[in-house]
């Protein structure tokens, strides 16, 4: 009966979690579609990452230097209101993108996040994957669409909250 070293079993469970993140990776709506050589990119330096419920992720203005795909849970973008309480700006969820000042000087992150309940992401440095854009511009363009992409919802959602602010601050004036 052969029985695992002391060596064998992390490296098993290793091959393990990574083919898992490449899986989830490659199922994660904002990289669907990205060739096998840039999954194989990102592959390389994703990291699992499990956040609590109610741990703050990033703080608005400190250095924006993550990336993260969640996979399960919410997250809370916030920001300060004038007497310094926190104001909920918009939830991400499973399928979510969450970071993305990293990408743009002078990268400092524009919102608090927070987790809301436990929340599984992939997690990616920020200042290598600039780098590996930088480098690879093939990839540099499919990271710059997507991100792009997400942008362009994120507004159209936030516009879509003003009009019905708008609509109700009307009917409320008539």
């Amino acid at each position: 009966m052969k029985t695992e070293s002391a060596t064998e079993a992390p490296t098993k469970k290793l091959q393990v979690t990574f083919q898992r993140l490449k899986a989830d990776m490659a199922a994660h709506p904002f990289l669907k579609g990205l060739s096998p050589e840039h999954l194989a990119t990102l592959s390389d330096f994703a990291m699992d990452s499990q956040i609590s419920p109610g741990k703050l992720i990033f703080r608005e203005g400190d250095i924006a230097n993550r990336f993260y795909l969640i996979l399960e849970g919410q997250v809370a973008l916030e920001t300060r209101g004038e007497d310094g309480n926190p104001v909920l700006v918009q939830t991400l969820r499973a399928g979510d993108v969450l970071g993305w000042s990293w990408l743009f000087p002078p990268y400092t992150w524009h919102f608090d996040a927070r987790a809301l309940e436990p929340t599984q992401a992939i997690f990616f440095y920020g200042t290598w994957l600039r780098e590996q854009c930088e480098q690879d511009r093939n990839f540099g363009y499919e990271v710059m669409k997507r991100v792009a992409g997400v942008v362009i919802e994120r507004l159209q959602a936030e516009r879509r909250r003003l009009l019905a602010i708008s609509q109700v601050v009307r009917s409320l004036e008539k």
